[in-house]
């Protein structure tokens, strides 16, 4: 396997947002804590160990324990770090995600592979410490249209649930095995099906997934789905409800963001909260609008809550209660020793918005460092590219600018038409200049004529080129059909593309990534198979 690197900014592919935090703009210094560089985390461990209590920790390895114990087995190295969180010199690396169908797309995988390098980078700086990757699964988001599906091989699966709208993490896999599982291809790894076979949830079901494919590599998932946890958010909740701090917070942020020249990733609402209902949904909090402020509403539903009766809801039963897009990263962090949070660059971009929020709340912000980013590149492709001269990092150059290079290699003819129309401006600026002496009123009808004439020999030059191109269409057929391949629909692979198509026949590849990956470079990763 080749490995080679470049910056984000010169694929083309990432905000401007992120490569101003990569490249450390003075802009975006307000907006996080600390940057992702190795000597930074000494001040964070500190920071962190003095606010996290032997309370929470006891709740998280409780909490834990009770979700792996659903397991049939647990792979040693799991359990050494279940075993290891239990002590206050162990901390956690976080990524998150949703709980996309047998992964999704291959960013899901990155972000994972991300905090297990990171975790062992940490090891080898900090050896007095010892460092977890933790996957925080999203089982209370509920838009499942964005994790139903995934692409492998050109194909999409879909499977359409039932029952949609509350929290993902919660739903029946009934039927999924006749809707989705019997229409694998025969060559998927058994453990993908068998993830979602010997579930009843699509959390459980992701559990034992990312358990199967990661558990040798330490990782560590958590659904925050549960009472007991919810406990943590008590504070958050009644400080929600009372005062609506996180709303001012994300507000004077987003102003701050938008002076900078940056957009912001996402919008707050007076009251970042959900209602888990009775029914199984998840349901938005709000102000109704047709009484006073003291009235809260579940949208979508009868029910309406004075303050102070939200506020005893709160503390009786905070499990009815979900943190929106502003408020779960809080939760996340009130729940975990967490020194570093591993997202993709729209996390990266919403988090910007969110130090406000944990000041508010007397938490500390976690290191934000942007996940993985890489292009895999099997043999097939790669010997391709290089018989059209071609190298694996060009795949991110305009396909225009591609079929020159390759052209030239090619020995094709360049076909420009510029000399002659500079020749017949000049020509034309003459007639012009002659006309003007004679009959002014001709001018008008000279220009007419030279916009007619510079119109042919453009479509003449369109039609030479396409001649010349001619000569190599198999090869430009080629490199096209790479640059679909490469970069779906103009996009990055790692956007569409599922694990399976690379680990079906690469069985190592994962194992390739933890080698080829250092997160702390904060440069984007070619893997070409050799």
């Amino acid at each position: 396997m080749s490995v080679t690197t470049l910056r984000y900014a010169d694929t083309g592919a990432f905000s401007s947002l992120l490569t101003d935090y990569l490249a450390r703009h003075e802009a975006l210094a307000p907006f996080y804590h600390r940057f992702p560089a190795l000597d930074e985390f000494a001040a964070q461990i500190e920071e962190k160990r003095a606010s996290y209590t032997p309370e929470a920790r006891q709740r998280l390895v409780d909490a834990l324990r009770a979700q792996y114990a659903t397991l049939p087995t647990v792979h040693p190295a799991v359990q050494a770090n279940l075993d290891l969180l239990r002590q206050e010199t162990t901390f956690t690396v976080t990524t998150g995600h949703q709980l996309n169908l047998l992964t999704g797309p291959l960013y899901f995988v990155y972000k994972i592979v991300t905090a297990v390098k990171l975790s062992r980078q940490l090891k080898e700086k900090y050896p007095q410490y010892d460092f977890v990757p933790l996957y925080w699964m999203a089982t209370e988001d509920h838009d499942f249209a964005e994790i139903n599906h995934f692409n492998l091989f050109g194909k999409k699966y879909e499977w359409n649930a039932a029952e949609t709208g509350g929290p993902v993490g919660r739903l029946k896999l009934d039927g999924m095995k006749e809707a989705l599982l019997d229409h694998l291809p025969a060559d998927v790894p058994a453990l993908f099906r068998q993830a979602y076979e010997e579930a009843d949830t699509l959390a459980a079901a992701t559990r034992r997934l990312t358990h199967d494919l990661f558990g040798e590599l330490g990782l560590v998932s958590l659904d925050a789905d549960t009472p007991a946890l919810k406990q943590a958010l008590v504070p958050v909740l009644e400080k929600e409800v009372e005062a609506q701090a996180s709303h001012r917070a994300v507000q004077q942020a987003n102003a701050r963001l938008e002076a900078a020249g940056y957009k912001p990733q996402v919008y707050s609402r007076p009251l970042n909260l959900f209602f888990l209902t009775d029914t199984g949904k998840r349901e938005r909090l709000e102000y109704d609008a047709a009484q006073d402020c003291a009235q809260i509403t579940v949208r979508n539903t009868e029910r309406c809550h004075s303050q102070a009766e939200l506020l005893e809801l709160v503390r009786q039963h905070p499990e009815q209660f979900s943190p929106n897009v502003v408020l779960r990263p809080l939760y996340q962090e009130l729940l975990l020793p967490n020194l570093c949070y591993i997202g993709g660059g729209a996390e990266v971009a919403y988090w910007f918005q969110l130090k406000g929020v944990f000041e508010e709340n007397g938490v500390p912000f976690p290191i934000l460092l942007p996940r993985n980013s890489a292009q895999y590149v099997g043999k097939a492709s790669a010997g391709k590219l290089r018989k059209l001269g071609l190298t694996s990092t060009d795949i991110f150059r305009p396909l225009p600018e591609l079929k020159k290079q390759v052209g030239a290699t090619l020995g094709q003819e360049e076909v420009s038409l510029q000399e002659q129309q500079k020749q017949l401006a000049a020509a034309f600026q003459a007639v012009s200049a002659l006309a003007q002496r004679l009959d002014p009123t001709l001018v008008k009808t000279v220009a007419a004529e030279q916009q007619k004439v510079t119109g042919i020999v453009a479509g003449l030059e369109k039609r030479l080129s396409k001649a010349a191109e001619a000569k190599h269409e198999t090869a430009y057929n080629q490199l096209t059909a790479l640059k679909d391949k490469l970069m779906p629909g103009g996009h990055l692979q790692e956007r569409t593309d599922n694990v399976l198509s690379i680990l079906i026949n690469n069985p190592q590849f994962i194992q390739q990534l933890v080698e080829a990956f250092d997160p702390l470079a904060l440069e984007f990763t070619v893997l070409e198979e050799e």
